[in-house]
């Protein structure tokens, strides 16, 4: 993506946030250098929330000023290590983040700016857009790992390797009624298992399935450039047993 493309779309990207999301953020700019780290190859900052105080004479107590600042070398630099670089998708990633992170830093309303995001994500998943895999952990808790979002139900389950390699179907507690589910093929990373048959279908009812990793390995994907596979399919559970 050249420079004059990349500005023009971080701008429409930045104004097509609602404005009640990013309050308090006035402004997105884009460097042109390229920001590794330092002890890390092939590790870039893509780009970062600055906050300051408000020009003089509009300064108030506790008033911040937050911009986000984009690093076109560095989406240039990862884009040249990897051919399947996704310039809008990672674009749109880094703006959100950045605003979500003022927001959370500066507004000391961490629930309520976590739900605001979670239902962002979920929106996005609805509508076959790439999301974090984990978003629902930050809705309403409705019971031991099973989170509520927007009224869709997400109830996480962590396989070991053995759970991966011996079983072919698992037991789960679901909206109070235990079911009986078939492991799909492949996991990946985190596998969105939806469960038909059984609820309304207006709502998602998923269950979430995710590889456990171990310490070693989750500091490894803390540094890669890797996106994690998250994968989806559906199952019919039947009828609710009366």
């Amino acid at each position: 993506m050249k420079l004059a493309t990349f500005r023009r779309r971080a701008r429409e990207i930045f104004d097509s946030i609602p404005e009640e999301l990013r309050h308090g953020v006035d402004y997105v700019l884009v460097e042109t250098e390229a920001v590794p780290h330092p002890s890390m190859p092939d590790v870039f900052t893509l780009g970062e929330c600055a906050t300051g105080e408000y020009d003089v004479g509009l300064d108030q107590p506790g008033a911040v000023r937050s911009g986000v600042h984009l690093y076109y070398g560095s989406f240039r630099e990862l884009a040249r290590l990897d051919e399947d670089f996704d310039w809008e998708a990672e674009l749109w990633e880094t703006i959100t983040h950045e605003v979500r992170h003022h927001r959370e830093s500066t507004a000391g309303e961490d629930a309520l700016e976590d739900m605001d995001w979670a239902e962002d994500e979920n929106f996005r998943r609805r509508a076959g857009k790439r999301f974090d895999p984990l978003f629902f952990r930050a809705g309403t808790a409705v019971g031991d790992g099973a989170w509520e979002v927007d009224g869709d139900l997400f109830v996480e389950r962590e396989l070991t390797a053995d759970e991966l390699e011996d079983e072919d179907s698992i037991a789960v507690t679901v909206d109070g009624e235990d079911v009986v589910v078939p492991l799909p093929e492949r996991i990946g990373d985190a596998h969105y298992l939806y469960l038909d048959g059984r609820w309304d279908e207006e709502r998602d009812v998923a269950l979430v399935l995710v590889r456990r990793q171990g310490a070693w390995e989750q500091l490894r994907r803390l540094f890669s450039r890797r996106r994690p596979e998250v994968l989806q399919s559906s199952v019919d559970v039947g009828p609710r047993i009366k």
